[in-house]
């Protein structure tokens, strides 16, 4: 179910659409990387201007589409300046993340050890993705950080989830590579 009306809707349904039909996990995250990338270069789709409107203390995640067919979600989520997420995972979802407008910094991390409630985690590298870039998270390597590494400006997002992401794991650090983790319900701006 179309959220948002915006000039290529309709492309942008059908490619996400026949990314999904690929296959496994691999193979349509793979597709989706591919089909996202294209979309944000040739710009023949154009995002509804509320997602260039960052939210004053936080990132703004705004939902886009909803599959009733495939069960996918894209979300779009706009960052301002200095703006990011804790450490968090993905609830087992796969993910594919395309970078709209912008730059983002994408911090990967492995999951080392678990003493629940306490959880270790290494980062295992980090990433400033430009606009036209995407990549992809299938569980178990999900666990990341997003920020928007700019001084001024903002930066826009679109996600494309397996199903609904209605929550997730955040991670709190506590004492060197020690984290807490949270549940944290997730919503629309």
């Amino acid at each position: 179910m179309l959220q948002r009306t915006f000039p290529g809707a309709e492309e942008f349904v059908r490619t996400v659409d026949a990314a999904v039909r690929a296959g496994g996990e691999r193979e349509v995250t793979d597709a989706l990387r591919g089909a996202l990338c294209r979309m944000i270069r040739e710009q023949r789709v154009r995002l509804p201007d509320c997602v260039y409107e960052p939210h004053g203390d936080r990132y703004a995640r705004r939902e886009l589409y909803r599959s009733e067919h495939f069960g996918y979600d894209v979300i779009a989520m706009t960052w301002g300046p200095g703006q990011g997420t804790l450490l968090h995972d993905h609830s087992g979802l796969w993910c594919v993340e395309g970078v709209w407008h912008g730059a983002l910094e994408i911090t990967q991390y492995d999951l080392v050890e678990a003493q629940a409630p306490r959880f270790r985690f290494r980062q295992a590298g980090s990433i400033e993705a430009g606009a036209g870039s995407a990549g992809s998270l299938i569980p178990p390597h999900e666990y990341h950080t997003i920020r928007n590494p700019a001084d001024a400006g903002i930066a826009v997002s679109v996600h494309v989830y397996a199903r609904p992401m209605t929550c997730c794991n955040t991670y709190r650090p506590v004492e060197g590579e020690w984290y807490e983790r949270d549940l944290r319900q997730l919503g629309f701006d």
